[in-house]
């Protein structure tokens, strides 16, 4: 079909469009996947909102400690300290447990570390625990003070010099610096490595309760129990363990008798 254009009186072809494909239209919807709730440590039970923010929390606390904002902020700041003191713990106590068994290392059970101790130290028991006790008692009240003012034992004058070393992230806990040699705290997976942190410290202070509960009950260490279960498991458990040792029995205990 052929007319004339007004603009260039020229004789244009047109063609009849084509009808639109009756194929339907599908029409797709994405939906954002929804933020997964946090896990009660009770299933059906729901997490108090005063636990819902903090790191590796899932609402366990029958007793509502943690209503108080303020023995909160200590509860989890206490949480952590004994986390890591119950990792260095079951450390120390494992691993040279485990080299001395495949003959790398050749060292006294952990309950029998103390004894060698004394026996080859130049200062009775007694005093060097009176010293612990004083350097831990420097180490407590300055961990305190920074928990009453955040970055405080970083201010000029409060550590002999040594201040800048152990300038913290400005979280309560977390003190980067010298302690954060991989600076995991300036990170993407800060939080999720929090979250690690706590879950591996309460797994080691439920262990280390363990090695002494079985220390008393059979007096072995962890992996002489542990072959031992292997070997015989029907003889060797919790249920036909009996408290063979009784803590007042401990001869490291005599020194203070």
């Amino acid at each position: 079909m052929a007319q004339t254009s007004l603009l260039t009186g020229r004789s244009v072809s047109t063609l009849p469009c084509k009808a639109r494909s009756s194929r339907p239209q599908v029409t797709r919807i994405v939906r954002a996947a929804a933020t997964p709730a946090k896990q009660s440590w009770l299933p059906g039970t729901p997490i108090p909102p005063y636990l819902e923010n903090l790191p590796a929390a899932y609402g366990f606390d029958p007793l509502r400690l943690g209503s108080n904002a303020g023995a909160l902020k200590w509860y989890v700041h206490s949480e952590l300290i004994h986390s890591r003191f119950a990792m260095a713990g079951v450390a120390g106590i494992l691993i040279p447990d485990v080299l001395t068994h495949v003959g790398a290392l050749n060292v006294p059970v952990w309950y029998e570390q103390g004894l060698v101790a004394q026996q080859g130290s130049f200062a009775p028991f007694s005093s060097l625990l009176a010293v612990e006790f004083l350097l831990f008692n420097f180490v407590e009240l300055k961990r305190l003070q920074d928990f009453n003012k955040p970055g405080s034992q970083a201010e000029p004058g409060s550590f002999f010099g040594f201040e800048s070393a152990f300038k913290g992230t400005g979280e309560n806990g977390y003190p980067g610096g010298v302690f954060d040699p991989l600076n995991f705290s300036k990170g993407p997976a800060y939080e999720t490595m929090k979250v690690r942190e706590l879950k591996n410290g309460r797994l080691a202070m439920v262990a280390f309760l363990g090695f002494y509960g079985q220390y008393l009950a059979n007096g072995l260490s962890p992996v002489d129990a542990l072959i031992k279960h292997v070997q015989n498991p029907a003889l060797y458990n919790f249920t036909t363990n009996g408290v063979s040792l009784p803590v007042q029995a401990h001869p490291l205990l005599k020194t203070f008798q």
